[in-house]
């Protein structure tokens, strides 16, 4: 039987997909023991998980990407999650750091603001996860900045301000939200979560994904595999399992 036939007989498979949309954080996800390889791990041949992470941007940048990166006719019907990750950038210093920085009353905008995009191409609010930006480690991010010939470019206390506004948004909008800087701080060596004190640990990642496990899988408990195990497909008439 030709390709073309068999693939006639059977309907179109629509994989469910969860997208993870972020900076730097999210783009390196996938990075050994990276959350989003958990999360796809966890998840395979039940949901692809899409990393679309950029490295270095902010919330000014991603809700002008956003509308490129899903629409109605690419991905919105099969998409059952977004993340949406912003603020580690956002919340560098306005004098040290103005290519990146974004005023705190914008930052909270920008993100309602992807979330009322989101909710216009029918992802609903319960399909959306906001999370915080993770808790800055000074004195190992001044390391990494000193190297490179520039002061501290971010403060902590300042981080946690675009958290709680990340907090408040997710409220106002009425989705899940993850608050990341808040969690970690409740380890009092929570240098430990992060590599260079702004980037995740293995252990950083490790308790981002536990975190957003939490949360995925009551939404997700339902998926089942795509497609049968191995031994239960006929292999007599494989079609009459497969397609």
């Amino acid at each position: 039987m030709a390709l073309a036939e068999a693939g006639g007989r059977g309907r179109h498979l629509l994989w469910p997909r969860v997208v993870l949309f972020g900076d730097s954080i999210t783009e390196y996800s996938f990075q050994g023991s990276g959350w989003g390889a958990f999360l796809s791990e966890r998840l395979v041949r039940k949901c692809d998980v899409v990393n679309r992470g950029f490295s270095g941007y902010n919330t000014r940048w991603a809700k002008l990407i956003l509308p490129r990166l899903i629409t109605k006719s690419t991905g919105a019907e099969s998409t059952v999650a977004v993340t949406i990750f912003f603020g580690a950038n956002d919340s560098a210093l306005k004098d040290l750091n103005p290519k990146q920085h974004v005023p705190l009353e914008e930052y909270a905008e920008n993100l309602k603001s992807m979330i009322q995009y989101l909710k216009s191409v029918d992802i609903t609010e319960d399909r959306i996860i906001l999370i915080t930006p993770p808790p800055l480690h000074e004195p190992t991010w001044e390391k990494e900045c000193l190297a490179k010939g520039d002061k501290l470019n971010r403060h902590n206390a300042t981080t946690g301000e675009y958290a709680q506004a990340c907090v408040q948004a997710a409220t106002d909008c009425g989705t899940d939200v993850i608050d990341l800087w808040t969690l970690m701080q409740k380890n009092e060596d929570f240098s430990s979560y992060l590599s260079d004190g702004l980037h995740l640990s293995t252990q950083g990642n490790s308790f981002l994904a536990a975190q957003l496990w939490s949360h995925l899988e009551k939404k997700l408990s339902a998926f089942q595999s795509l497609l049968p195990y191995w031994r239960d497909v006929d292999h007599t008439d494989p079609a009459a399992s497969l397609l």
